[in-house]
């Protein structure tokens, strides 16, 4: 298998070691007082007990590249609902209710134009997941941040906050073999791969973002990979809320179906019927000469989000959440092989 991503700039193995070192040592810190996490190694948000039987569910994230995009594309207004998906998406894992979310904006120059449009997005992002933002920061860092091109350079990361009952956490122990597994589809790209997806198609490809090749079916690259991240909450929170037992949800985000491997322990996950794959991943395939296994790895490749639930509870779930999320469907099940999501259909197995 080849290593596009890596090649791109992003070594995950590399990150992976590094993400370790530094949890290594910040789970040594001594608060002076017991601490108050709720152990959750592994998964998309961290809980904290506040109070008797009640926790707060923490997310932080950015939308990573995708900033270079919106600055080369001069494109602001979009990005924000970005922001906040990769926050709110990660919370709901845990099955909290998002509550707020905090944004931290670092400019090159505080123009008002571009901080009023990043601001559009964020508010209709916001009112996507039923968040309110009631604060966050803004710092000019002309010496660290620099635009693509200058002076829009940009970064946008975000803090989610929820509540989430200590006895209702949703941390994926109740998955067994037999579950089925529900895919919800994304609307594309969303915030991750972004990296490997510019160097092949503008790059490697020789397009640009005006381009418009036949496979968008006349929109651009820059329209394609500027599609907001897909906000799942509301669907998410209808089917925690109603009488379907929910062993697991996942966020599919950088490191694609692998995700799944966040979710139970002694599991794997056989994916025989995958959701549709949108044209703009068969593009950056064939532009960057990126093999099967490493598009599956990186990128969600046609679906955003995932619900663990009874075999025998499946048609329920899909009917819950296809109302929100049109072509929700059932693309597997659970199995005893640990640690592996395997993909029959395309003789693939991702470990």
């Amino acid at each position: 298998m080849t290593d596009a991503y890596a090649t791109a700039g992003v070594d995950t193995a590399r990150a992976d070691r590094a993400v370790r070192a530094l949890v290594d040592v910040l789970r040594q810190i001594d608060p002076g007082r017991g601490s108050l996490a709720v152990p959750l190694p592994g998964h998309y948000a961290s809980v904290l007990r506040v109070a008797p039987g009640l926790g707060i569910a923490l997310a932080t994230d950015s939308v990573g590249s995708k900033v270079i995009v919106a600055q080369q594309a001069e494109r602001f207004d979009t990005i924000g609902i970005d922001c906040v998906a990769m926050n709110v998406n990660d919370l709901i894992c845990v099955g909290a209710e998002p509550v707020a979310l905090l944004d931290y904006v670092a400019v090159e120059r505080a123009d008002p134009k571009l901080l009023e449009q990043l601001a559009v997005g964020l508010r209709a992002g916001a009112e996507l997941a039923g968040v309110e933002i009631p604060g966050g920061e803004v710092c000019q860092l002309p010496e660290v941040i620099r635009g693509h091109p200058s002076p829009y350079g940009f970064d946008l990361v975000g803090s989610a906050f929820g509540t989430v009952a200590l006895d209702a956490i949703i941390d994926g122990r109740a998955c067994g073999p037999g579950d089925a597994l529900i895919g919800l589809p994304s609307s594309g790209v969303h915030s991750n791969g972004i990296t490997l997806a510019r160097r092949a198609v503008l790059e490697q490809g020789g397009m640009s973002l005006e381009s418009a090749p036949p496979e968008l079916a006349g929109r651009t690259i820059g329209e394609v990979l500027l599609e907001p991240t897909t906000i799942y909450v509301r669907a998410a929170l209808e089917l925690v809320r109603s009488s379907i037992p929910v062993h697991g949800l996942a966020h599919i985000t950088g490191g694609g179906l692998l995700n799944l491997l966040r979710i139970g322990s002694g599991i794997g996950y056989e994916i025989s019927a995958p959701l549709p794959v949108p044209e703009v991943f068969e593009l950056i395939a064939q532009a960057g000469d990126v093999a099967a296994a490493e598009m599956w790895e990186v990128f969600n490749m046609g679906c955003g989000f995932c619900a663990i639930v009874p075999a025998d509870r499946s048609a329920a779930a899909v009917a819950l959440l296809a109302g929100r999320h049109p072509g929700t469907a059932v693309i597997g099940r659970v199995t005893d092989q640990a640690g592996r999501v395997e993909l029959p259909g395309l003789g693939l197995t991702l470990t």
